[in-house]
């Protein structure tokens, strides 16, 4: 997805740059729809109530650490497993926080607060990327809410479908997980260093898979961040 040069605030009211973030984040929204589907679904199977399934959604936020924190709870795991599982999930969106802090760090507490919280994969596919007399925040505000927005709704869906289609889960939907962040990640793709990093993720990743060995996305990421590292490093010399 590209990301789109904006003039200064003067030019634009607050209401138009809103709108335009959402608008530019439709097309992720769509492509999450599943994914909410099959959020909200398996929180109804595994026994949750329909408003603990939406607070999952409302509080938390986080697509790939909600189901994986579901299906641990299917198995039974303890508090401490499902927290240190999907604090590893969720450890990229350091990256992200420490990448957009030149563009957040001085705005009000309201609105870091806000943005911390809206701060997802999409929302960083989006503006992470934007050079600092670039980044607006009522755009980025437009994107994270509306993206927010659409993935309760997705959820709120699936937990209403959950209950009257049943083996909801097993009709491919996990498909859109994928998908989507194929969507986010090849527009990214503009570097060796970028390349080599998704290379090294998608083959450690697959050969993780394949020889069955467990933490296996923990080591594709650790590689792929030290491959891609070191490619940098050498870019600059």
């Amino acid at each position: 997805m590209h990301t789109q040069t904006f003039q200064s605030p003067q030019e634009h009211t607050h209401r138009q740059h809103f709108l335009k973030g959402a608008l530019a984040v439709t097309p992720l929204c769509i492509a999450v729809i599943p994914w909410g589907l099959l959020a909200g679904s398996f929180a109804v199977e595994i026994g949750l109530l329909p408003i603990e399934g939406q607070a999952l959604s409302a509080i938390v936020f986080a697509g790939s650490a909600q189901l994986v924190a579901l299906g641990l709870l299917k198995a039974g795991a303890g508090v401490a497993t499902i927290l240190l599982t999907t604090l590893f999930i969720t450890s990229r969106h350091l990256l992200y926080s420490i990448s957009m802090r030149q563009h957040i760090s001085s705005l009000p507490l309201r609105w870091r607060l806000g943005l911390g919280f809206l701060l997802t994969d999409e929302l960083f596919a989006i503006c992470g990327h934007q050079k600092k007399h670039e980044f607006n925040r009522w755009f980025a505000l437009g994107v994270g809410f509306w993206f927010y927005l659409c993935w309760n709704l997705a959820t709120l869906a699936g937990i209403i479908a959950g209950k009257y289609i049943p083996n909801l889960d097993q009709l491919g939907l996990e498909f859109a997980i994928a998908a989507t962040f194929i969507a986010i990640v090849v527009p990214t793709i503009q570097r060796l260093s970028v390349l080599l990093t998704v290379i090294t993720a998608i083959v450690l990743s697959v050969l993780c898979s394949w020889a069955q060995i467990e933490g296996g996305l923990i080591i594709a990421s650790l590689g792929a961040m030290t491959c891609g590292y070191l490619c940098s490093t050498k870019e600059k010399k």
